[in-house]
């Protein structure tokens, strides 16, 4: 599970910007999880973090930072070789974070209850620093410690590590030594880079929606898998009984919605005539079972951009639930919508400790917060206290201000002709 992710100078993320998913401390954990920690220490975190904030506020350039991240730790050997310097997006509205590092780190519980905090920091042509903690007993073991302005890069405190002398002398500067290490197969390292590998999957509107589309009907080809996408998209509302997979020789397969009709006809649809919103949520109900399934942490940028707001409610219920998700995945999702911080009804949707909002200060650059920081009471509508402005993260438009603004300029063209 996903416990902490820290990131500086990267796109609009300029000053370092901190997001966790733990339960602040001294507050009612609320649909947070208690999980069991190695050495019998304890931590609750929730299973999904909501991003809100206005338009170009930098909510989507927190999750491609977390997806930056992963395609570093899994590429940055094998890839990397091919460029001049290093791949990377520093904020790039001043000069001086042109020549300053990179920053990324994660804390993280592995699968047997170990928690670890794994991060480096970028330059423009190498590695500057990297380093891994681990805390078997609650307290912390220093694995490694790579820092390239030290005559002597690499530091392996307790020599925890096998083989350290050769996986160092081996990994270039402009590669990670995690990754290097997974390229020989390392019995210590290469769990945690296959953390990186099961998680931080990243779902944007557009992005790959065809590839998910396709791993979706790939899993209609099995009977329990089946089940569930048909009630999935049952649940949805969408008028669809189920669903007719299509085989070629030569083709790859195909999938046919059936939609019934109020006088218990049906008809079956070609993939083309179906909606935006019906194929965007086809696509991913795959990924969502996928995290379900194997625990994993799905990031959802633009949640609310093709489904409906209580539907994309039903997405957070699903997550919440411990009877579905019953092995741990996270959710990660930005939204322009504040509706899905209340249901209809005036409760809470999501705890204060999951909402997390964005802004730009006057540099441009995002600053990230949490709505604890803003002390909502206990029994305050978030959703009208933050479309009036009370928690920050909202537009800087007035009222009829944008009209305004376009009868001005008509105005000035008009004047413009006559003069």
């Amino acid at each position: 599970m996903l416990l902490r992710f820290r990131v500086a100078n990267v796109r609009s993320l300029r000053d370092e910007q901190e997001l966790s998913f733990t339960a602040p401390p001294g507050q009612d954990p609320g649909t947070a999880r208690t999980v069991q920690l190695a050495g019998g220490k304890t931590v609750d975190v929730y299973p999904l973090i909501g991003i809100f904030g206005a338009n170009a506020s930098g909510k989507s350039n927190v999750l491609t930072a977390l997806d930056r991240m992963r395609d570093a730790v899994l590429s940055s050997y094998a890839e990397w070789t091919s460029y001049r310097g290093i791949p990377r997006q520093q904020f790039a509205l001043d000069e001086k974070s042109a020549a300053d590092s990179s920053f990324f780190e994660v804390d993280f519980v592995a699968e047997d209850a170990v928690r670890w905090t794994y991060g480096y920091e970028l330059g423009a042509t190498r590695v500057e620093a990297e380093w891994l903690h681990a805390y078997p007993r609650g307290r912390r073991q220093v694995w490694l410690d790579r820092d390239a302005s030290r005559d002597q890069e690499y530091d392996f405190p307790g020599d925890r590590i096998q083989d350290r002398a050769r996986l160092a002398r081996t990994t270039r500067p402009n590669a990670l030594f995690l990754s290097r290490a997974a390229t020989d197969n390392h019995p210590q390292l290469t769990p945690i880079y296959q953390w990186f590998e099961r998680n931080l999957w990243l779902v944007t509107p557009e992005h790959e929606r065809r590839e998910r589309e396709a791993y979706t009907v790939s899993r209609l080809q099995d009977k329990q898998s089946r089940r569930r996408i048909e009630e999935l998209l049952r649940v949805a509302d969408l008028g669809i009984s189920g669903a007719m997979v299509d085989r070629h020789p030569g083709e790859a397969p195909a999938v046919r919605l059936v939609h019934g009709a109020g006088d218990g006809t049906e008809a079956v649809l070609d993939w083309d005539q179906e909606s935006f919103g019906t194929r965007s949520w086809f696509a991913l109900i795959g990924p969502i079972l996928l995290a379900l399934d194997e625990g994993a942490v799905l990031l959802v940028d633009e949640l609310d951009s093709s489904l409906h707001p209580r539907f994309a409610a039903e997405l957070i219920r699903i997550f919440h639930n411990p009877l579905v998700n019953t092995r741990g995945a996270q959710l990660v999702f930005t939204s322009h919508d504040p509706s899905l911080l209340s249901t209809p009804s005036g409760w809470r949707l999501l705890d204060p400790g999951q909402v997390w909002l964005t802004e730009k200060d006057k540099a441009g650059g995002t600053e990230l917060y949490p709505l604890t920081a803003a002390e909502p009471g206990e029994l305050e509508d978030l959703t009208s206290s933050y479309l009036a402005g009370r928690f920050g993260a909202v537009p800087n438009v007035t009222e009829g201000q944008i009209a305004r603004r376009i009868l001005a300029a008509r105005t000035r063209e008009a004047e413009a002709e006559q003069a």
